[in-house]
């Protein structure tokens, strides 16, 4: 089967197309046949385009909406211009796996799109005010183009994470305020955490019940997970993406009473400090400069740039604070897994991040350290350390497809 992938933000499109069904998932035989990125939709748009194998198709032009997206890639890919053999026309198109980034309480797994689910994702658009509107955007418009025939699933960020006990999702709240509102931690990034646990349990021939690990997803959003026997049990992310670890432009962890603070010495607006915390924080915030891992190495290494060092450095000591913090929670875990755009090409953030776990049992390889990037996996710490660190790309658009065919299959979950 071919299954398009879609992931829609508030004025963006990424899609891939995947052949797989389950032989293929049996075999980690599936294939891409083709991706792509719109951005800046709703304006003059900006297009990337890639049948696979092939040599990437840009070009910018005008698109309104999410539906005007969708329509131009199904015309590109079914065009000559793709030469993608495959697919002549939308009919060769079996199912759509969609990101949802908010399933709330009552979405735990992925599901198969209706009037209910649909109803259940507007639920929870006031806990992600920014992502569920702008999925559902493209639930509707690949209703409109498809028809009712075609299998729509939606596969949630947060459903790896419901997993959770109460003791790591509550808060040191009034218990009313989560049994009338649903105050809690919903954790995200689940779908890329489940996906690198999964590579970690079949690199080792584990089954689920014998995985108890820490993975670190690091990128411009990062999140830490605490697994064990193959289910989440803690992350940092909370009640929004905001919490948990230094990002690119969020803030992470800090104390609820500097928002007060700063409405008495800056007159700042609770929308205005929301903007501070989300966008204008983390590494751009504290270095000045950028939010990009790979300018801020590049400006300490060639300028000595002592904001862009120390932007670096919290941002390492975030990391090591959390993987200390699961460790002991675990009970002693068997590896560290990083992933994510910084963590799977960043050899030098994980050389930083790693050096003071020796205390753990974790000592970097050096030159297996430097030899994993660009999309390679592997050991990246020493044979003889208790805790291990592996480098795992992550491919959530992957797990998407595969979770689209399980429930057109009526297949129980298996990672």
């Amino acid at each position: 089967m071919n299954v398009l992938v879609l992931n829609c933000g508030s004025s963006s499109v990424k899609f891939q197309i995947i052949e797989t069904d389950l032989d293929l998932i049996a075999q980690d035989a599936d294939r891409r046949i083709a991706r792509g990125i719109l951005e800046r939709v709703g304006s003059h748009a900006l297009i990337t385009l890639q049948a696979e194998g092939q040599a990437p198709v840009k070009k910018d032009m005008p698109l309104r909406n999410h539906r005007e997206a969708l329509d131009l890639i199904l015309r590109w890919i079914i065009s000559p211009e793709s030469r993608i053999e495959s697919i002549r026309s939308i009919g060769d198109i079996h199912a759509i796996g969609h990101r949802v980034v908010h399933g709330g309480e009552q979405l735990r797994k992925s599901v198969k799109i209706d009037a209910d689910v649909i109803s259940k994702i507007e639920d929870c658009i006031e806990l992600a005010p920014l992502h569920n509107p702008a999925n559902l955007r493209g639930i509707r418009a690949a209703s409109e183009i498809f028809g009712e025939g075609i299998h729509q699933i939606a596969v949630f960020d947060t459903a790896f994470h419901s997993t959770m006990p109460e003791t790591s999702y509550l808060y040191g709240v009034p218990y009313q305020l989560y049994r009338r509102h649903k105050v809690r931690r919903y954790g995200f990034h689940g779908t890329s955490h489940r996906y690198v646990a999964y590579r970690y349990r079949t690199m080792l021939g584990l089954v689920p019940d014998d995985v108890k690990i820490i993975t670190m997803h690091l990128g411009n959003g990062c999140s830490a997970c605490a697994i064990e026997k193959g289910a989440s049990v803690n992350t940092s992310m909370g009640f929004t993406p905001l919490e948990g670890l230094l990002m690119g432009t969020r803030c992470g962890d800090l104390d609820a009473s500097i928002l007060e603070f700063l409405t008495h010495k800056e007159g700042m607006s609770f929308t205005e400090i929301m903007t501070l915390l989300n966008k204008q924080s983390g590494l751009l915030g504290l270095s000045g400069l950028t939010s990009d891992m790979r300018e801020l190495l590049q400006e300490e290494a060639e300028n000595q740039d002592r904001r862009a060092r120390l932007a670096i450095e919290i941002y390492c000591k975030r990391v090591q604070a959390y993987i200390g913090r699961y460790f002991v929670e675990l009970g002693g875990p068997q590896a560290v897994v990083f992933t994510g755009g910084v963590g799977e090409n960043s050899p030098d953030i994980r050389r930083r991040v790693c050096s003071g776990l020796e205390c753990l049992g974790l000592h970097l390889d050096q030159k297996a350290n430097e030899g994993v990037i660009g999309g390679k996996s592997g050991l990246i710490s020493t044979e003889d350390s208790t805790f291990k660190a592996y480098v795992f790309p992550t491919n959530e658009e992957l797990l998407i497809a595969r979770d689209t065919i399980r429930v057109i299959e009526d297949v129980p979950r298996r990672w």
